[in-house]
C-alpha cells in the first residue's frame, strides 16, 4: 500500500536561457498554489493523503508546463489556476481525469 493516495509532481525545472522549460511558465508559483489549496481543502490530511511535490526535468518540456499524478500516471498540462482548480476538483477529489488537459 502506498503511503499517499495520490502523489502530484510538478516539473519546476529551469533550463538555460531560451530553452523550453516549465519554469518559464511560472511552474513553481503554480505548484505552490496547488499545495496551498490542497492543504486548505484538507486533502493532505489522513483519509485523503494527497502530496504535492516539486520535480526536476521530467523530459516533456516542449509540452510544458507539466505535472503528473500518481499512482494513475496521468500527465497534465495547464495554463492557469482555473485549470489547476479543475484538476484538484475532478482528479484529486473525485478520481476523474480531466481529459482536456491530459498529455
Amino acid at each position: 500500500m502506498s503511503h499517499y493516495d495520490k502523489h502530484v509532481f510538478f516539473c519546476v525545472n529551469q533550463r538555460a536561457a531560451g530553452e523550453d522549460c516549465c519554469a518559464n511558465f511560472g511552474a513553481q508559483k503554480m505548484r505552490d498554489y496547488v499545495k496551498d489549496k490542497v492543504k486548505t481543502l484538507g486533502l493532505d490530511a489522513e483519509g485523503n493523503r494527497i502530496r504535492i511535490n516539486s520535480a526536476g526535468c521530467m523530459g516533456r518540456c516542449d509540452e510544458g508546463p507539466v505535472l503528473v499524478v500518481y499512482p494513475e500516471g496521468v500527465w497534465y498540462t495547464y495554463i492557469d489556476e482555473s485549470d489547476l482548480d479543475e484538476i484538484i476538483e475532478e482528479h484529486l477529489k473525485n478520481g476523474r481525469a480531466v481529459e482536456r488537459l491530459k498529455l
